[in-house]
């Protein structure tokens, strides 16, 4: 009696592992962290202003406070289903990026964020918000910068995601940029929120 119902636990559990997949989950608090230091390091070197003081990474819980261990937990191990990556955002493609961004901050970008003709976007990206705060005679050449930018931007999101080994994280990529980009932008500064409206930070 004891053969079959142990012969029956070990298919189950074999069935088990065959049914688990290994999902690698996108490290949000590496990927803030990767992203608070490249916006700062394009925002800070470029001389638009100090940051704002960044977001506390979400508390681990205490030792002693750990979840028991489960069935899964036996079968995979632990450290493996646990196991998160680390967010690589320098490579020369990305440090290229990096130096361009930093010379239209430097340059006429700020400006143009400065007198609130263009503000960030909801998704990583900048956009033109009011064509009335230019000079008819710069605005294309204010569209010009602001498409260039977001050339580097798509780049940037897709370079780092495949830097990682993993293109689908793209979008979370572009969302945790686009949160650092108005976590640290300057007051007054404009932003577009999820739902389209503007605000002024």
């Amino acid at each position: 009696m004891r053969k079959p119902l142990m012969g029956l636990i070990v298919a189950a559990a074999l069935a088990l592992v065959g049914c688990v997949t290994i999902n690698v989950y996108f490290p949000e608090a590496a990927a803030q962290k990767a992203a608070d230091q490249f916006i700062g390091n394009v925002l800070d070197e470029s001389g638009v202003g100090k940051p704002s003081p960044a977001k506390d990474a979400p508390a681990r819980p205490a030792p002693g406070n750990q979840p028991s261990a489960s069935l899964l937990d036996l079968v995979i191990p632990v450290a493996l289903a646990a196991e998160s990556p680390d967010i690589q955002v320098r490579t020369p493609e990305t440090d290229a990026i990096r130096a361009r961004m930093k010379a239209r901050f430097g340059g006429q970008l700020k400006a143009l964020f400065d007198s609130g003709a263009v503000g960030f976007t909801a998704d990583g990206l900048v956009a033109v918000r009011d064509p009335g705060a230019l000079p008819l005679d710069q605005r294309s050449q204010a569209d010009g910068l602001v498409k260039q930018e977001n050339n580097d931007r798509d780049t940037l999101y897709r370079a780092i995601a495949a830097a990682n080994g993993h293109p689908e994280w793209e979008p979370q990529i572009r969302k945790t940029f686009a949160e650092g980009w108005v976590q640290r932008a300057p007051p007054g500064w404009y932003y577009r929120d999820a739902s389209g409206a503007w605000k002024r930070k």
